[in-house]
């Protein structure tokens, strides 16, 4: 997809204006996923409550409302801002730095790896897959290790089969190594009948959570991941001219495309590992935000970033009510919205793929 139509004047810095539209928007969305929800606590009284929180007054919420409100409704709006964030830049920057409007975690077999890896821990280490004391748990880092390697044998793969690695031949390889790793995952579930019910919520995406542990626990990955692919743009725009012209302005190609592909598998790693898979949201959210604001990755990376937050939070307030009070898992979602588009942006880009 072209970053930019024609005739259309290139945007290379990200404008004040915009940025704090985005994060209103932000702000709306979050508010009205923590007030939605099987306890109706009232717009005015959840204010209320988070005026005497900072002013040390008194809270119009009962014990138990307050409860509802801080362990379970604000950390999970929290964790799913923090999944978006992760999984929209990471997007992003794996289609920037492979130059290739398809790739994304889910595509490149970075979240296959993630579950791969997590599900090994959880099945045949499961005292620590239980530690929950850590602030950064094995869990998380089992999955890093995952995102990489699925990235590595996609990337390897695609080398291999197609020689320059183009959109097609990374597309079929990150497909192969997503079957494999997940054919693996299969295995090692099945050794042990008792993680099955665990396992497969996990692998349909979900953002339960009844407390802060989640979120402290993803929160160092996708934070340093996410900082690290924002001051990363301007490398990615660099390295969209070409390696020669790259290198011609002082950018080493290969050592900034490790430093961004280690920063959104570490980002990835971490929305996996507690998240689930949810799929979708790296393909989706960075070509919307292309068609609306142009190409740059000054400008895509952060507000894919604010972007990811948006959306995913909106699915899991689709998740949570339209079979309310049962609750859809938030990949479901997710696939209902991406899988059309992503047959969109395929046709838009079948020219490449021949």
């Amino acid at each position: 997809m072209p970053a930019d139509s024609p005739g259309r004047q290139r945007v290379t810095r990200l404008r004040p204006v915009v940025l704090a539209g985005a994060l209103v928007l932000l702000l709306a969305v979050l508010l009205g996923s923590v007030l939605l929800g099987a306890v109706d606590l009232g717009t005015g009284r959840v204010l209320g409550e988070v005026w005497a929180e900072l002013t040390g007054g008194r809270s119009p919420l009962s014990t138990q409302e307050t409860a509802i409100l801080w362990q379970l409704r604000v950390p999970r709006v929290v964790l799913g801002a923090l999944v978006g964030a992760a999984l929209a830049s990471s997007g992003a920057a794996y289609q920037g730095v492979f130059r290739n409007p398809l790739a994304d975690p889910y595509l490149l077999g970075a979240a296959a790896g993630a579950g791969m890896t997590t599900t090994i821990v959880v099945v045949f280490f499961p005292v620590l897959a239980a530690q929950t004391s850590n602030f950064v748990g094995p869990l998380p880092l089992a999955a890093f290790v995952g995102a990489v390697g699925g990235v590595t044998l996609t990337w390897l793969l695609g080398r291999s089969a197609g020689g320059r690695g183009g959109t097609a031949t990374l597309v079929l390889a990150g497909v192969a190594v997503t079957a494999f790793l997940t054919a693996v995952q299969t295995f090692v579930q099945q050794l042990n009948t008792d993680t099955l019910q665990r396992i497969y919520s996990w692998m349909l995406g979900g953002l339960a959570t009844t407390g802060w542990h989640n979120v402290l626990l993803a929160m160092p990955y996708i934070v340093v991941g996410a900082a690290v692919l924002c001051g990363s743009a301007r490398l990615l725009d660099v390295l969209a001219l070409g390696d020669d012209e790259a290198a011609a302005l002082g950018v080493r190609p290969a050592r900034a495309r490790l430093a961004v592909l280690g920063a959104a598998s570490l980002a990835t790693a971490g929305a996996v590992a507690v998240s689930g898979l949810i799929g979708f949201v790296g393909i989706v959210v960075p070509h919307v935000i292309r068609l609306l604001f142009g190409g740059s990755y000054r400008v895509v990376v952060p507000l894919s970033l604010i972007g990811g937050a948006i959306f995913v939070v909106a699915a899991d307030v689709v998740a949570r009510t339209v079979l309310a009070p049962a609750e859809l898992p938030i990949g479901v979602v997710t696939a209902f919205t991406g899988a059309p588009f992503f047959m969109v942006v395929l046709r838009a880009n079948r020219a490449r793929l021949r």
